[in-house]
């Protein structure tokens, strides 16, 4: 189990994000944190891990079970590399109940909704309803 709550994570995203005055500020930041983001192997970047519904090219690769998933990501674009590395940080290491009990509320908090694009939106949703589906998959295969 990861050693803090998805809330204590998007705390502290919350926390980070409140530091920019503007917009610009915020979209470097999250550009930064994108490039943070762990290297994808091209033998993970399969059509298999590819996430549906995202303009950019966007690969999430699921390990684990029910008591924990591990996640990683990639993407070939800077600030959707942010925003995947945002809800790696929430949901990463956690159970999948947590993860389907959990809706990540610090993207309305850090005022992303208003703030990206139509598409962007789309596709940040796309990832989200991808990780929910693997955390029920690992939540299905426990069933009795």
């Amino acid at each position: 189990m990861s050693s803090r709550s998805i809330q204590e994570e998007e705390r502290e995203i919350i926390d980070e994000f409140a530091f920019f005055d503007d917009w610009t500020g915020r979209y470097q930041y999250l550009i930064d944190v994108g490039h943070e983001l762990p290297p994808l192997p091209p033998s993970d970047q399969t059509d298999a891990n590819k996430v549906d519904g995202c303009q950019s090219q966007v690969w999430i690769v699921v390990s684990g079970g029910a008591s924990r998933l591990d996640l990683r990501a990639a993407s070939d674009s800077a600030i959707v590399s942010g925003l995947v590395a945002l809800l790696l940080r929430v949901y990463s290491g956690h159970s999948a109940r947590e993860i389907l009990d959990v809706d990540p509320t610090f993207i309305n908090a850090i005022g992303l909704g208003k703030h990206l694009s139509p598409t962007r939106s789309n596709g940040l949703a796309s990832m989200i309803k991808t990780i929910k589906a693997h955390a029920r998959a690992a939540l299905a295969s426990t069933a009795p």
